[in-house]
């Protein structure tokens, strides 16, 4: 046996190979189920036990030096295969024509929105998506029996039995609390972020959607100021000859409270049937500040007032571009996508 491993060590050694499949007879030969290094593991049992320490270590060198020649006649016909390869390449050919990517109509979007609340002179203000119970819900002026608490209408992350639960925060009005509760005032904030419900999924519902809120806080601040502040973005958003209108609405963080609706830039306000007939579609819920909400982050709401504002960007994105299906924007369906490569 010491001879045999003798004599194929030197084979290992003197082995050349010029292609893989020259490679891949070379491993069987040696190291298959029938090689030969493996009939000498085979014939190893029969040696004396007083031989077996001495012959084991010299067949585990054998096999060692064998799977290392392997590998590196491997990797001599890749670099020679990748020689030659780049010999034959012309440079002067043109490159391949890769299609341009677009970016996510949400995302538009969204920069659209952040973009015209930054010329009226706000800051973007962004926080957690895993939030507390308090900056949800309590500090909000959420009641401890308001449906949103429940299960059916929130994710909890914990036990929302519990004293402060942790949970996916429904609203980017969390964010708003914490400006309040770390900002100097006056403050004038946007909030843009993925928000989560409890919700079925269908063409106007989703359980993940974006939000874009907006705060402003200062002395003196009126309900007059929030609607022009809303008359002019939509009419940067929809065109200049944009209307809005008001519907007394209720939201728990603020009072008076309402719901805005746009001319439909489809139809203009004369009806149709993304409008319903009606002339008018909805974007956005707003109002000023619930004295509660101020004094809970520690504002004295004898001395300072404002408003807040909120919408869907899907929604807005929905109207902008007429899109009537809301689960377009989370299939990720190419065709869906490519629409928008000339909004890059």
């Amino acid at each position: 046996m010491k001879d045999r491993i003798e004599q194929i060590l030197g084979e290992i050694e003197g082995l050349k190979c010029a292609t893989a499949a020259e490679i891949e007879e070379a491993r069987v030969r040696l190291l298959g189920k029938k090689g030969e290094i493996t009939a000498l593991f085979d014939e190893f049992r029969s040696v004396a036990p007083e031989q077996k320490r001495e012959f084991g270590q010299k067949l585990n060198q054998l096999k060692t030096a064998a799977a290392a020649k392997i590998e590196a006649l491997k990797a001599q016909a890749t670099a020679l295969a990748d020689k030659a390869a780049s010999g034959n390449l012309d440079l002067s050919r043109p490159g391949d024509d890769y299609p341009l990517g677009s970016r996510h109509p949400v995302s538009i979007v969204r920069e659209e929105i952040v973009e015209i609340f930054r010329k009226f002179g706000y800051d973007v203000a962004e926080g957690p998506e895993i939030e507390d119970d308090y900056h949800v819900f309590t500090a909000l002026n959420f009641p401890p029996e308001h449906p949103a608490r429940e299960m059916q209408d929130t994710f909890f992350v914990t036990d929302n039995q519990k004293e402060n639960p942790i949970l996916l925060r429904t609203h980017t009005s969390c964010v708003q609390v914490r400006c309040m509760e770390t900002m100097p005032l006056p403050i004038r904030v946007i909030c843009p972020g993925r928000v989560f419900r409890n919700e079925a999924i269908s063409a106007r519902a989703h359980c993940i959607f974006h939000q874009v809120e907006g705060l402003y806080i200062d002395e003196h601040v009126t309900f007059a100021d929030m609607k022009q502040a809303i008359l002019l973005f939509a009419r940067e958003m929809f065109g200049p000859e944009t209307q809005i209108r008001m519907r007394p609405s209720y939201f728990p963080f603020t009072e008076p409270s309402a719901e805005v609706d746009v001319s439909c830039n489809i139809c203009h306000g004369k009806g149709c049937n993304v409008c319903k007939g009606t002339g008018w579609l909805e974007i956005l819920g707003c109002g000023m500040v619930d004295p509660n909400v101020l004094e809970a982050s520690g504002i004295d709401s004898t001395k300072y007032s404002g408003f807040a504002f909120g919408m869907g960007i899907e929604r807005i994105a929905m109207l902008k571009w007429q899109v009537k299906d809301l689960r377009h924007y989370f299939e990720n369906d190419l065709r869906f996508l490519s629409e928008f490569e000339s909004n890059i």
